[in-house]
């Protein structure tokens, strides 16, 4: 049975799972992702960080930007599928919710730190939507067991 804070939790997932996929979409797919100044997308495929010289600043763009992508994708999919298939289990374990909400507020920090309108927007909704689910969750248990 799907319960409120259930069905919560999974809609807050859902909003990571299709933010992460559309943030995957874009980085292997059209333009939005390049420099505006194509001098500057030019350099950066031809400049190597301090760090190593087996890539170049282009390919650790596109890499960080692939691997951000994935771990939306695997919050979306893990949380989701734990909230519909085993929430019992789930909000049991204090350590689980309070990664997933840790991870959250992470990315709202970043969000509103270093990315536009959009995804803050959308990580906010999901951040506020896990919380509603952990709060629904605790008023109809009495806590977190």
């Amino acid at each position: 049975m799907i319960t409120i804070a259930s069905a919560l939790l999974a809609a807050s997932s859902a909003i990571v799972l299709l933010l992460g996929l559309a943030h995957l979409l874009l980085t292997f797919r059209g333009p939005q992702l390049h420099p505006r100044d194509s001098a500057l997308e030019a350099g950066m495929k031809q400049v190597s960080p301090v760090l190593t010289r087996q890539t170049t600043m282009w390919k650790a763009w596109v890499g960080f930007n692939a691997s951000h992508s994935n771990g939306a994708i695997l919050f979306g999919l893990v949380y989701g599928y734990l909230a519909l298939a085993h929430a019992s289990f789930l909000f049991q374990s204090r350590f689980l919710l309070l990664v997933g909400l840790a991870m959250l507020v992470g990315y709202v920090f970043l969000a509103k730190l270093y990315w536009f309108s959009i995804p803050l927007r959308g990580i906010a909704l999901a951040t506020a939507l896990y919380f509603a689910a952990l709060v629904v969750n605790q008023a109809s248990t009495g806590g977190l067991q």
